[in-house]
């Protein structure tokens, strides 16, 4: 075998590193994951840290060596949470113009309930017991939700929407995005849908979108 072929010990001792640490990542999201489901359906108090290990196929004692608390991973998942909204709306907000980052963002908020229903249900059971764990993170948070109040108000000052007050229009855009996960039992109960039928998300996405974009003039 030539040199240049040859695995160096310190390359060797990488890609060991590397398997352990993918390994961690995916026990991790699997401890997430059971979590969400468990939290979602028992609530913190009804949730047991022995459910949550089987759910995500581990011990309790295997459970215990990523985890301190039932509480911690709790409120850790919460954090999650709220870190994946973030992100949205930071992706969304690289469109060129209003109109496409209104679009964008509610087109990821729709579909991130959707695909994540009990994480967004979990959050707001959360904020409906008036947030005792959240309370204490929403600092950070609201400093991110201010630059997005800065960027729909510059939008207002350049003329390029209706005037509207920033943050009410962000917090109506999460209240009417999340309501589609939150009671989707109410929604599909309305649009008289049986339980082997999909809801029309095309259909939601384009009334949702033509609300917010006639609230500010773009459409």
């Amino acid at each position: 075998m030539s040199q240049d072929n040859a695995e160096t010990p310190e390359s060797g001792e990488l890609s060991a590193r590397e398997k352990v640490l993918d390994r961690r990542r995916r026990i991790q999201a699997a401890i997430r994951d059971a979590a969400i489901d468990e939290f979602a359906s028992k609530g913190l108090i009804g949730a047991s840290t022995q459910a949550i290990a089987q759910r995500a196929g581990l011990t309790k004692p295997q459970l215990h060596y990523y985890i301190s608390s039932k509480e911690e991973l709790y409120e850790d998942i919460l954090v999650y949470i709220l870190d994946e909204w973030q992100e949205l709306f930071i992706s969304a907000s690289t469109g060129d113009n209003p109109a496409q980052i209104i679009r964008a963002y509610i087109h990821k908020k729709l579909e991130y309930g959707q695909k994540n229903p009990k994480a967004s249900r979990l959050f707001t059971t959360e904020i409906a017991n008036g947030a005792p764990f959240l309370s204490r993170h929403w600092a950070e948070y609201q400093a991110s939700t201010q630059q997005a109040v800065k960027l729909i108000q510059s939008w207002v000052d350049q003329g390029l929407i209706r005037p509207v007050d920033p943050l009410l229009f962000q917090m109506h855009i999460w209240a009417v995005t999340q309501h589609y996960a939150d009671f989707e039992v109410q929604i599909r109960s309305f649009m008289q849908l049986s339980d082997n039928e999909e809801l029309d998300m095309v259909r939601v996405e384009e009334e949702v979108t033509a609300l917010f974009l006639r609230a500010c003039g773009l459409q």
